[in-house]
């Protein structure tokens, strides 16, 4: 579990407690995902400085991401699968392994774009591994908690990646270690200590019935799975919620970045430790879904999502850092209240339909296309040179407008 010098320390007591005989497995299992998922964010600020060393383009950025998540979506069919083949927690250290070389392939010369889409390689199939295990170490009754808890890990992850890129890249570091090849080396010790503690991560147990590996077959079964989950009624709510967050979530990564360096006056490393804060409120709105929202009444907070466009406009219009800071803030708290409830009702749902390295293949399939179509629209965008403030508001109006759509088709989302 999250020690006392991690930030999730903060909500340790809102989160409620796991029977003691799952809490070890969870517990070695965050510990694992957070070391690799920061060493993925700090990459991530390196590889965008990298690129701007190199002279390209800003609209080359959102394009990492990209390649990074290109291979969610074409190897889903068989990441599901594989999870379910090998345990879990082996797969793991196995996939954290690539991760290694596509950092460092980065430091042998590879262009940026391919390195870090190496780096996608092994996060596209970390990932089934990462969530299915939770729905095998962890009873449905405690699945919200589990994900809170899962949550608080990836946002700390993130808040302290970003940040950590910050420093990375900025000045003072640069000045002392001399390049950024040495910022490289030291996320490549992160994703070192991920894998040392991926050898703690327990076998569930669980087996599976070995899938056809023909590669005609695995597209069949998987492009099967997904129409089984988009027709289940709680399945299909939760993964068009899930969806929508995911891909626009990935997309405000950007988005704040440059807009925070265009509307605030801050230079990149700046820009990074501002786009943290939203990464604390997305814990404090975990925290309080994992303690006060049980997992039949998850559908209760599709309202969350509305109100999470509504606020991107308003953050749009602020030119003071201090409150940016505060807005990005409630706006990570309004997005943790909605997604994790929805992530455990999707977990439980695909458990139940299909299985658990599957059904989080299918999740994240349709998740990453989601990203994909939104980093690629906004790259377009921002090659067409559409002011970022323009931008800003039309993703909070279109999330606003969607959650409205969903809620609508989800009939009464109120009656729990």
């Amino acid at each position: 579990m999250p020690t006392d010098e991690t930030p999730a320390a903060l909500v340790s007591a809102a989160l409620p407690a796991l029977p003691a005989p799952r809490r070890c497995g969870l517990g070695a299992l965050l510990g694992a995902q957070f070391f690799s998922a920061l060493a993925d964010n700090a990459l991530l600020i390196v590889t965008i400085a990298w690129l701007e060393r190199g002279g390209h383009p800003p609209w080359w950025a959102p394009l990492l991401k990209v390649g990074f998540t290109l291979a969610y979506v074409l190897l889903a069919p068989l990441v599901g699968p594989l999870a379910d083949a090998f345990p879990k927690g082996r797969l793991m250290a196995w996939m954290n392994a690539l991760k290694i070389g596509g950092a460092a392939l980065l430091l042998a010369g590879v262009h940026p774009m391919l390195a870090f889409a190496v780096v996608g390689l092994g996060a596209a199939a970390y990932a089934p591994a990462k969530y299915g295990l939770v729905t095998e170490l962890v009873a449905p009754h405690a699945l919200v908690a589990a994900n809170g808890w899962l949550e608080v890990s990836v946002v700390c992850a993130v808040l302290l990646g970003t940040a950590a890129g910050g420093v990375l890249v900025g000045g003072p570091w640069l000045a002392w270690a001399g390049s950024l090849e040495a910022s490289v080396g030291v996320v490549l010790g992160a994703y070192a200590l991920a894998a040392l503690l991926n050898l703690g991560v327990p076998d569930s147990g669980a087996r599976y019935p070995a899938a056809d590996v023909h590669p005609l077959a695995l597209w069949r079964d998987f492009l099967a799975a997904n129409a089984t989950l988009w027709r289940d009624r709680d399945g299909g709510l939760s993964l068009a919620v899930t969806t929508l967050f995911w891909g626009v979530g990935a997309t405000l990564q950007f988005v704040v970045l440059r807009w925070s360096t265009e509307a605030l006056g801050l230079t990149l490393d700046k820009a990074a430790y501002l786009q943290a804060a939203t990464a604390l409120g997305v814990i404090g709105g975990a925290a309080a879904a994992g303690r006060f929202v049980a997992l039949a009444r998850a559908r209760r907070m599709l309202a969350c999502g509305v109100l999470l466009g509504l606020m991107m406009p308003v953050v749009a219009g602020v030119h003071d850092v201090a409150l940016a800071a505060a807005l990005l803030a409630a706006t990570g708290a309004v997005g943790g209240l909605l997604v994790v409830p929805l992530n455990a009702l999707l977990q439980h749902r695909g458990c139940v339909l299909l299985s658990a390295g599957r059904s989080i293949a299918v999740q994240g399939f349709n998740e990453n296309a989601s990203v994909l179509a939104m980093l690629a629209a906004y790259a377009a965008l921002l090659a067409l040179q559409v002011p970022i403030v323009t931008l800003m508001w039309g993703l909070g109006l279109a999330v606003a407008a969607g959650m409205l759509v969903l809620m609508r088709r989800a009939g009464r989302p109120f009656d729990g």
